[in-house]
């Protein structure tokens, strides 16, 4: 007769077996020094699903820091290349072709210089729109079909040069915008895995947490 700690032995291996069906991809620039810059809004994504869900995105893999994370019965890679954010694309393309994955489970959660901060807009697919790390994404995978969460960096004044500003530290009254905005990732990110990604245009594409 099969104990009770011999089953969850059972589904402990099962689980450890299931395959990775999904990689969320947040863009960055390693470094103590680019932590808390405009460029970061990503990582400090995939931190927040980290904090929020008990895991940490520290092991060395595919040229990036990697971690995982569950939704339902999908098993999720959590990404952020250490390949500084112009090179994005050399890490994801390794996960991508180890896993077997298809460009349209491969989810990137960027800065956007278009939206204030406190502000996202969820994607299926689109052009860079000149942000650096989207273009090499593209490049490597070698199609823009694929989804995409983009966070509001803060928008950019026309007379501002671009890498200075995309650099620069979130202003410390901003701060509680992209934390709040933040927070609403891994709800966005449950409805995408799921197939729903319709509905989390329709859900959080409208949020701007300067009014909350």
């Amino acid at each position: 007769m099969t104990n009770i700690f011999d089953l969850f032995k059972k589904i402990e291996k099962k689980e450890d077996n299931a395959p990775i069906t999904h990689i969320v991809v947040g863009l960055g620039n390693p470094g103590n020094e680019y932590t808390y810059t405009r460029h970061n809004a990503g990582f400090l994504a995939i931190d927040h699903i980290c904090l929020k869900h008990g895991g940490e995105c520290q092991r060395a893999k595919f040229k990036a820091l990697t971690g995982e994370w569950r939704i339902g019965d999908k098993r999720v890679l959590l990404m952020k290349p250490q390949t500084f954010m112009n090179h994005s694309g050399e890490a994801i393309i390794e996960a991508v072709n180890f896993y077997k994955i298809p460009p349209e489970n491969v989810i990137v959660i960027s800065d956007d210089i278009t939206l204030d901060i406190g502000r996202m807009r969820i994607r299926r697919s689109g052009s860079a729109g000149g942000h650096n790390g989207l273009k090499s994404v593209i490049e490597y995978l070698g199609t823009d079909k694929f989804p995409r969460i983009k966070l509001g960096a803060g928008q950019k004044p026309s007379e501002y040069p671009m890498v200075d500003w995309v650099l620069a530290k979130i202003p410390r009254n901003e701060e509680p915008n992209l934390q709040r905005i933040i927070e609403y990732v891994p709800k966005a990110l449950e409805k995408m895995i799921t197939g729903d990604i319709d509905g989390a245009m329709c859900d959080f594409n409208g949020i701007d947490t300067r009014n909350a």
